[in-house]
């Protein structure tokens, strides 16, 4: 879509919830809200180092990664049984539909629940269960793709692959990606496993560049191959690198409220996602892990786009390259795309008719 297809006007919170849009980095596990962490635990028998719901949300404060990552795999703990993994799957579809998600590719931690003695039959069926019963009910196109822990061993990646076959050969699994601490695991320790999963013909992304330096992201290009990476925004320090992202395409999925909570960022105007755009690189928005960064993809969007400046323009072409850069068919791509241009039609064509509506955002048009 050319900048001059639909007239640039005014965007607001209704716009960038009701935009179609798909989600491209979404850790499943980091959509447990802490009431559901808490009724988990429950009726599963789990004590939990937090008196009640408010320390839960009180903990929710982190300095670095790992900080983040610690309280992250407290709360998998409460998840063991299949029903708990569907609840958590559907749980978050509705809230995507609700954010104009037309397209989720979420990503799943195996080690995280395999480590604890809990196999691929009980977490698999659950999320599955809940797929197959948000495609029915809520219309919302869903894909898995499963992540390395890159604080383990490449070994132990290596053993995940194998338990995984399954779900790998019956198209349940559709790519692989990495993530978890990215200081002092370069991308290139998963050669290996990432060189099986290309050879299946899965898709490959990685988590490089939020944490770790812009070697990372040229490595997980280069070593293993990946056709996204997920967040990226260090790329700005590589000059040949940007120049290379402008060219090939590949989508950065960037988490914003991520970048914000691991201090990555002081302050969101801080973040560097507009002057990539206008780079000329594929940039899309993401929520990461919603329930511990405290928004969800729609909010990622509003106030980034108000944090930034970001014009109306700015957060169709955001949307469009989401959706762009999903691996769903084409044939799916374009309804999608079709519904988007749909969208802001209607859209401007009801601020037209409205023109004293207040809105959050007003938009620079050059």
């Amino acid at each position: 879509m050319g900048g001059s297809e639909f007239s640039v006007n005014t965007i607001g919170a209704d716009f960038c919830q009701g935009i179609p849009k798909a989600e491209l980095h979404l850790h499943i596990e980091g959509t447990l809200e802490p009431e559901h962490m808490f009724a988990l635990a429950q009726r599963n028998g789990v004590a939990l180092p937090y008196p009640d719901i408010e320390a839960v949300r009180a903990a929710y404060q982190f300095s670095n990664l790992q900080e983040f990552l610690d309280l992250y795999y407290k709360g998998a703990a409460v998840l063991l049984h299949e029903c708990d993994f569907e609840e958590l799957m559907f749980n978050y579809l509705i809230r995507a539909k609700a954010d104009g998600v037309v397209r989720a590719e979420v990503f799943f931690d195996p080690q995280t629940h395999t480590h604890r003695g809990v196999g691929f039959a009980v977490f698999m069926k659950g999320f599955t269960k809940a797929i197959k019963r948000a495609e029915k009910e809520l219309g919302i196109s869903v894909a898995l793709i499963m992540c390395f822990l890159r604080h383990l061993p490449p070994e132990d990646a290596l053993k995940t692959w194998h338990e995984s076959q399954p779900y790998v050969k019956d198209g349940t699994i559709l790519g692989v990606g990495l993530d978890s601490s990215e200081k002092d695991y370069p991308p290139a320790l998963f050669t290996e496993v990432f060189g099986l999963a290309a050879k299946a013909g899965l898709k490959l992304v990685a988590h490089a560049g939020e944490e770790g330096p812009p070697e990372y992201i040229v490595s997980s290009l280069k070593d293993l191959g990946v056709h996204r990476i997920d967040h990226g925004v260090r790329c700005e320090e590589d000059e040949a690198l940007l120049d290379e992202l402008v060219k090939s395409q590949i989508a950065l999925t960037v988490c914003p409220f991520s970048n914000l909570e691991l201090k990555v960022i002081d302050k969101l105007e801080d973040a560097n996602l507009k002057r990539l755009l206008d780079r000329g690189i594929a940039i899309t928005i993401n929520s990461d892990d919603p329930a511990y960064f405290h928004g969800y993809i729609a909010e990622n969007y509003r106030a980034t786009a108000e944090a930034l400046g970001m014009t109306q323009e700015d957060v169709i072409k955001v949307a469009r390259t989401s959706l762009e850069a999903s691996f769903a068919p084409e044939e799916q791509k374009k309804m999608w795309l079709d519904q988007l241009d749909a969208f802001v039609r209607e859209s401007n064509k009801a601020e037209m008719e409205a023109p004293n509506t207040t809105t959050l955002l007003t938009a620079q048009v050059s």
